[in-house]
C-alpha cells in the first residue's frame, strides 16, 4: 500500500494511515517482536552455525521481503510499515537541517552498527540489536531503564529532527538504501515534469533531495581532477579494508568476553587465584554447584576466540569497505538539470508530495473539454 501510495497516488495521507496502524499493531500490540531490523542478527546466525541453528520462515521473510520491496520501489518499509520509523515520523514537526559533512559522517554508524551486530551473533554471544534497541521499552511500556531514556530523548529529536534513528542508528536502513540505489522504480517527488521550483528541496525531513547542478556552481572542478581522486580512492579501497579487517582482529580476545563462557572462564581463572570462597562471583559458584568440567569450558573459549578471530575480521573489512566506498562516492559527481530524490537517502515519508505544484494540478474531465 505505501509503494502504491508512494509511486501512484502520491498521497501522504495513505502512509500516514499506515504508519499509525504499523505503530498501534507491530509496536504496541506486538511489542515490536520479531522485526525486520533484528532479524539480521538471526540470518547472520543461520549462515555461521546453520547445522545447529534454523531460521524460523517468518524471521527470514521478515528479513527478506522489505529489501525485495526495496529493489523495485524504494524504501517503502521505512515510509510507513517499520514501526520504528513510523513513530518518528509521527511525532516530526519541525525540520533542523544538519549539513551534509556531518549527515555523511554520522551516516558511517549504522555501518559500525552493523558490523558489530553481524559479529556478535555469527558468535552465538549477544544479539545487540535487540538489546539496545531504543524503543522496545515504549512500545512494551516497560524495560530497561536506561534504553527507554534513550528512546525517549530519540522521540525527543525526532520531533525537530527527520528520522535520526533511521538516518543515523538503524543498521537495517543501509540495507535498504543499499538495495534502493539499484531499485527500478525509484521514489520521485512527482510523476509530472519537474519545473525547478525549489518548493521540494527544503520540506525533505532527511535531506534526500538533491539540487540541479549547474555549470556556475563554485564546488565545480575540472574533471581530470575528480577522477584522479577517485582512482585514488579506489587503489586504496582494498588497503582500508585490509587495515579494518587487521585492526579489528587484533582486538578479538577483547571483544571474545561478551560470550558468557569466554568471560565465565575469565571470571574462573581471575577468582582461582583469590583464596577464600566468600570472593567467588554467582556466576563463578553456579558453575562449581553444577559440577561442569574446566577442560569442557576451557575447551569452548578456545572455539569462541577462534570464531571472534574469523568474524571480526570480516566485521572489520567491512568497516574499512564501506569507508572506502563512501569516500568514492562522495568524489562522484553527478549532473542533475531538475530536483532529484537520492534513492539511497529517501525514505518514502511522501512529506515533499503535498509541496510540489505539479501533483496540485486538478485533473480535467472530458465535461471540461467541451466547448462552450
Amino acid at each position: 500500500m505505501v509503494a502504491w501510495a508512494t509511486h501512484f497516488r502520491k498521497s501522504r495521507r495513505v502512509i500516514i494511515g499506515v504508519s499509525l496502524v504499523s505503530v498501534a499493531y507491530f509496536g504496541f500490540y506486538r511489542t515490536g517482536c520479531v522485526c525486520s531490523i533484528g532479524s539480521i542478527q538471526n540470518v547472520a546466525l543461520a549462515l555461521a552455525d546453520g547445522r545447529n541453528y534454523t531460521i524460523p520462515l517468518v524471521v527470514l521473510l521478515l528479513f527478506l521481503l522489505p529489501l525485495l520491496f526495496a529493489l523495485f520501489f524504494g524504501r517503502v518499509y521505512c515510509g510507513g510499515v517499520c514501526p520504528m520509523g513510523a513513530l518518528q515520523e509521527l511525532v516530526n514537526i519541525h525540520n533542523f537541517r544538519i549539513s551534509r559533512a556531518v549527515s555523511w559522517a554520522l551516516g558511517l554508524i549504522p555501518w559500525i552498527y552493523l558490523a558489530f551486530a553481524i559479529l556478535y551473533a555469527a558468535t552465538r554471544s549477544q544479539f545487540i540489536i535487540c538489546k539496545f534497541d531504543p524503543f522496545i521499552g515504549i512500545f512494551r511500556l516497560g524495560g530497561d531503564i536506561g534504553m527507554i531514556v534513550f528512546g525517549a530523548l530519540l522521540l525527543i529529536l525526532s520531533v525537530f529532527v527527520g528520522r535520526p534513528f533511521c538516518r543515523f542508528l538503524c543498521p537495517y536502513g543501509v540495507l535498504l538504501g543499499l538495495m534502493s540505489s539499484l531499485a527500478k522504480r525509484r521514489v520521485e517527488v512527482t510523476s509530472e515534469k519537474c519545473i525547478n521550483c525549489t518548493l521540494c528541496h527544503h520540506s525533505c525531513p532527511v535531506d534526500a533531495i538533491r539540487e540541479p547542478t549547474s555549470s556556475n556552481d563554485k564546488q565545480t572542478e575540472k574533471r581530470n581532477l575528480g577522477v584522479k581522486r577517485i582512482f585514488l580512492y579506489i587503489l586504496i579501497l582494498p588497503l582500508l579494508t585490509i587495515s579494518g579487517a587487521l585492526l579489528l582482529q587484533s582486538q578479538s580476545e577483547r571483544l571474545s568476553l561478551a560470550h558468557r563462557d569466554v568471560w565465565l572462564y575469565e571470571q574462573l581463572q581471575s577468582q582461582n587465584n583469590v583464596s577464600g570462597s566468600f570472593n567467588l562471583s554467582p556466576e563463578v559458584e553456579a558453575f562449581h554447584e553444577m559440577g561442569r568440567d574446566p577442560e569442557e569450558l576451557q575447551t569452548s573459549v578456545l572455539s569462541v576466540r577462534k570464531s571472534y578471530r574469523i568474524w571480526s575480521a570480516i566485521a572489520g573489512g567491512l568497516i574499512g569497505f564501506v569507508l572506502g566506498c563512501k569516500l568514492i562516492r562522495l568524489s562522484t559527481k553527478r549532473t542533475r538539470k531538475t530536483y532529484e530524490t537520492e534513492a539511497s537517502s529517501c525514505v518514502a515519508c511522501g512529506r515533499c508530495f503535498n509541496y510540489c505544484p505539479q501533483n496540485l494540478k486538478k485533473p480535467i474531465t472530458k465535461d471540461e473539454t467541451k466547448p462552450l
